[in-house]
Parts: structure tokens; sequence; C-alpha cells
């Protein structure tokens, strides 16, 4: 619990970022596809060269063959001026199709390795960060960056070697000329490099925003039930108001930001055209140039100050993708400070032990202070104490949710830290307090993560369920196996999601079970069924029972008492009652 796991994209709001830089950002992202890449390219210089062809030709065919009425001449150059805009328009259909497929094999794989960061960061990374900016990042922002590799960045790429193509052209054609069509685009691109930062912030504020909005939407559907019952639907929709207004306002900013530059650059086209007749016409006075070289530079500047134009829509879609790059970037650069550590010789006989364990939230108070306890195998124990005393956490801490924040904890006398996941969850079983299950049917949730079952069949595990002595449970079903459930869990009742989750936990047949109030919602009949079950399971198993009623664990073999970072043991229940009966007084 050494590391914070607050997102907050501190790295993207501040500083300029040069477009060498930013290109380097999304070079990891294009390297997997270089053949398509330079497919793309290829059509790309082959688009770009016929564009660069036509005004040479047309200024060629005025000064030659108009002005000499050679009609064979004016044919051939139209022959061969449609052939160059076909290999073009054949070329840029060309890029634009293989650019589609790398955008959307680039968002596959973005998603896929964005996804399983997730699943690989530790449960505190959950707990400080809301799941609708979560769910924000892996949907709208790899979507942001799909649609700058697909549509723009080869438009991008294009654009400025179109632009420097033609800044060549022009000036070799005539130098003095070539300055004044390009005198407004240094203008431009002043502007444009001084107000990158300042777009790029508006993105990024927007995104954030509407990661916001989706985290209230999120929170406000997975908890209707409750807004309903409370009649908390006002209060709410007050709350998504203010949500979706501060997206507005952020949006409109980052749509402002966005615009801003096609105006300029329309203004910058259009006083170019003016330098370029304005002085082309001087310079035919002077018999300096001709017509058929005037219109081809006006020619070139619509093929410099049209692309310069679309980039005014690239630039900003340069600057949006690179804003989701910074906050997908700021979730694959996270690293869990829960990794497996080698392991050692058992130092121990005892299924789990505590050596003087800390533990604390991020940004709150110590929950455990210093406790040190060891559990015995096949030993069922009970954590009793007051609301908020610290069971829960110390349960959490035994199934590694957490690492501790000093001190250290052993299973079957290793490090926990030394056992890998998968054997981890093979030891350890947990019923948690409020159990969750995905949508599928009650099989699918019985076997989920259970690798020895999850090829069997219906009636196989049928008879794994009989023989493990749960098929009682399973029948308080209506379609068995087969009930439909949702992740939602509205389908089935709070006490059957409970019933769900014991099987799922007991018959992994582990080592060590916690049972975290696995019966607050269950009636007293299936209590005590489930009770029966708990007794014949293997005698090496050690059960932990988190209880807050003292009737549930009478038959434990040890009770301690957790509160105010302690865990003391209790010894009776009498003890216990009369420790839980002081604290109460005493608070």
């Amino acid at each position: 619990m050494s590391m914070k796991y607050k997102l907050e994209t501190t790295k993207a709001l501040g500083g300029k970022r040069s477009l060498g830089a930013g290109i380097k950002r999304f070079a990891p992202l294009i390297v997997p596809e270089r053949r398509p890449l330079a497919v793309a390219v290829a059509a790309m210089l082959v688009g770009s060269g016929a564009t660069l062809l036509g005004p040479v030709i047309i200024g060629r065919a005025i000064d030659t063959y108009v002005r000499l009425k050679d009609s064979r001449g004016l044919l051939l150059s139209s022959v061969l001026l449609l052939a160059v805009y076909v290999i073009g328009v054949v070329a840029s259909y060309s890029q634009i199709r293989t650019m589609g497929g790398v955008g959307r094999r680039v968002l596959f794989s973005l998603r896929n390795e964005l996804f399983a960061k997730l699943q690989d960061l530790p449960l505190a990374f959950f707990t400080e960060n809301k799941a609708g900016d979560l769910i924000s990042r892996v949907n709208n922002d790899t979507d942001k960056l799909n649609q700058f590799v697909a549509q723009a960045l080869m438009q991008f790429v294009s654009s400025l070697f179109l632009m420097a193509g033609v800044a060549v052209f022009v000036l070799s054609l005539n130098f003095r000329l070539g300055i004044a069509a390009l005198l407004p685009a240094i203008g431009v691109f002043a502007v444009t490099k001084a107000t990158g930062a300042w777009v790029k912030r508006q993105n990024m504020r927007s995104m954030q925003t509407l990661g916001g909005l989706s985290a209230e939407v999120q929170e406000s559907l997975h908890n209707f039930k409750v807004i309903v019952a409370f009649n908390r639907l006002e209060y709410f929709q007050r709350k998504f108001k203010a949500a979706n207004d501060t997206n507005y306002t952020a949006s409109v900013s980052a749509g402002f930001a966005n615009n801003i530059f096609m105006p300029m650059y329309g203004f910058a086209h259009n006083l170019a055209m003016l330098l370029v007749v304005a002085y082309g016409i001087i310079l035919i006075g002077a018999t300096e140039t001709t017509a058929g070289l005037l219109i081809g530079f006006l020619l070139y500047v619509n093929s410099f100050y049209g692309p310069l134009r679309q980039l005014a829509t690239v630039w900003s879609s340069y600057q949006l993708a690179l804003a989701a790059l910074d906050r997908i970037s700021e979730v694959l650069a996270l690293e869990s400070d829960m990794q497996v550590m080698a392991a050692g010789p058992p130092e121990s006989s005892s299924v789990l032990q505590f050596r003087k364990v800390h533990f604390q939230y991020p940004g709150g108070k110590e929950v455990l202070q210093d406790v040190t306890l060891e559990l015995e195998k096949g030993t069922v124990y009970a954590l009793v104490g007051p609301t908020g005393g610290g069971k829960t956490t110390t349960a959490s801490l035994m199934a590694r949710l957490y690492d501790p924040t000093a001190g250290s904890i052993f299973l079957d006398g290793r490090d926990i830290r030394s056992v890998p996941p998968a054997e981890r969850a093979r030891k350890i079983g947990v019923i948690p307090q409020e159990p969750f299950l995905f949508t599928g049917t009650v099989r699918d949730n019985i076997v989920y993560g259970n690798e020895d079952y999850a090829n069997c069949s219906s009636e196989q595990l049928a008879a794994v369920l009989e023989k493990s002595n749960l098929s009682s449970l399973l029948s308080r079903f209506p379609e068995g196996l087969e009930t439909k459930v949702a992740s939602s869990g509205n389908s089935i009742s709070l006490g059957q999601k409970q019933l769900i989750a014991f099987m799922r936990a007991t018959l992994r047949s582990p080592e060590l079970l916690i049972l975290d109030e696995a019966t607050a919602n269950i009636d007293t009949v299936t209590e005590q069924l489930l009770e029966e079950i708990l007794a014949k399971l293997p005698p090496q198993t050690t059960q932990v029972i988190i209880a807050h009623r003292l009737n549930t664990i009478d038959k434990v073999d040890q009770i301690f008492f957790v509160n105010s970072g302690a865990i003391a043991l209790a010894g009776s229940m009498e003890h216990a009652l009369e420790m839980l009966l002081h604290e109460k007084r005493a608070s």
C-alpha cells in the first residue's frame, strides 16, 4: 500500500510538446503496422506527386500549346493531366483504405492492453478512481486515438509533405513570387505553434469532464434502487445536471479551440492569392514571368493552402489524440505494488500468520496497528467487533486484496507475496459481504475461476455438487444450474446471490475459507443447512467467520475481537460479548 493510484493526468495539463516529440509518442502504437504503413506512405507519395505535377502540366500547356494554338499538344496534355489525377485518386483511396485497417487494429490492441493493465492493478486503484472515468478512458479516449490514426495521421503527414513540395516548386519556379505566396503561412505557423498547448489543455479538460459525466451516470444507474427507495431522483438529477453543465462548458471551449484556426487559415489563403495575383501582374508587365506560370502559381497556392486548411481540422484531432494518449498512458504507466516476490523455505506450519502487521487506506487513519496472530489448520475462527472496527479489512489482507503498510503475512509458512495468484486463489476461498455475480447462469458463476470444473457439463457439475453436499442449495433456484443471472443481481434475491458465492467458494475445497457475513441475508433454515455443509468440509480446512450476530459463531474454536487497530483473543463467547458491550458503552 505504499503506492498511490489516483489518476490526475498532471503531466497532460501543462507544458508544451514539439511536433516531433508528439509524433514519437505515437510511434509505439503503429510500429507493429510497419508493412501497411509502408503501403500507405507509398500511396501518399504518389498522390502528393500527382497533385504537384498538375499545375506544371497546366502552366506548360497554357504557355506552349494554348499560346501556339496547338490542339494536338493541348489534347495530349489533357490526357496526361487526366491520367495524373486518376492515379492520384487511386492512390488516395488506397491510402484511406489501408489506414482505416491500421486504425482499427491499433484500437483493438490498445483496448486489450489497457483492459489487461486494469486487471493487473490492485484493488486500491479501483477504490481511488471512479469506474465511469476508467470506462471513458477505455472507450472514448481510445476511440479518439483510432480516429486520428485511421483518418488524420496520414492526412497530417501528407499535408506536410505536399506543402513542403509546393514550397520547393514555387521557390524554384520564381523565388520572389514564391516568397509572396508563402509569406502568410509564416504567420499562421507561428500562431499555431504558440496556441498548441492551449488547444491541448482545452481538449484534455473536455475529456476529463466527459469521464466525470460517465462516472455520474454509472453511479446513478448502479444505485438506482436506493435512489428510488429514498426518493433522491431530484438530487441525482441536479448532480447529473451539474456534471453535464461542466462537460458542456468544457466541450464548447474545446470546440472553439479546435475551430479557431479555420477562419485564420482561410484568411491566409485569400491573402496569399491576392499577393500572388497583384505581384504576378506586376511581373507579367515587366515580362519577368508568363500568364501560364502565374496560373500555375495560383494552382500551387491552392495546393499549399488547401492542405493548410485541412491541417486546421487535423491539428485539432492531433491535439485531441495527444490528450487521449496522455490519459491512456497514465494508466499503462502504473505498476502494481503487489508483485510476486521470490519464494523462500516455509517458516511455520500454520495456515496463515500475521507478523507485526500495520495497515491504512490512502489518506485515512491506520486501521490495524502492530497486529500479530496465527491461524492453525483445521481450526474455526471468528472475528467479532463493532462496525468499522477492521474485520473486513483483516479478511481482505488475509486474501491479499491489499498488502499491509508494514509487517508481513504468511500463507502456509511462506510470505504471501511469494505465492502466485493462481495458487493463492486455490488455497483461499472468500465469501464476501456483498457477493458479485457475472451475467450468465448459476453454473457460469459457480465455476468462475475454477479450472477443475470449468469444462464440466451441467450433468457432471450437478454430480459434483451432490458429492460436495451442495445440491440442496441448488434446489433454491427454479432452473437449477441454468437459472439466468444478471450482473446487477436484480434477477435473483440477495440471499440467492450469497448461496451462489457460497457454492463458488466451497467447491474449491480451499485450505482457508473466509466468510464475511456470509449468512446475513439467509433465512434460519438455510443458515443451518450451510452450517452442516461447512461441518463436512475437509478436516484440514481453516475457517474464518466474520459476524455481527454472536449466535452465528457459537461453535467456533477461537474468537478474536477486532477494534481500534488491535486484534485480541477474546476467549469464550461470554467474554467476546462482554468486550463488545463494553465497546458500545464506551462509544
